[in-house]
């Protein structure tokens, strides 16, 4: 069984080959919005204000409601993104 970091790395490569979301494109985010969509996806699903941080169209949110891991991954991608794009300043 893979730990949490290398599921979200994981996510985080997937995010970056399949998605094209690469560090360039991150960086076009500069108002948190990495961040704040990673706390939709941390956010537990039976919240009422889940996805109300959301920065972008809801076309983009993918909720995996049944499976939890699987939404705090995404999570932690976003978050490591941002990390990156914070450093890459």
């Amino acid at each position: 069984m893979k730990t949490g970091i290398e599921l979200i790395a994981k996510e985080r490569e997937r995010q970056i080959a399949e998605e094209g979301w690469t560090k360039e494109h991150d960086a076009l985010h500069v108002n948190d919005e990495l961040a704040l969509a990673a706390v939709c996806y941390a956010t537990p699903p039976y919240k009422d204000h889940r996805g109300s941080y959301w920065p972008w169209s809801f076309d983009w949110f993918k909720p995996s409601p049944y499976n939890r891991i699987r939404e705090l991954v995404k999570a932690g991608a976003l978050i490591a993104a941002e990390i990156d794009r914070l450093q890459n300043k």
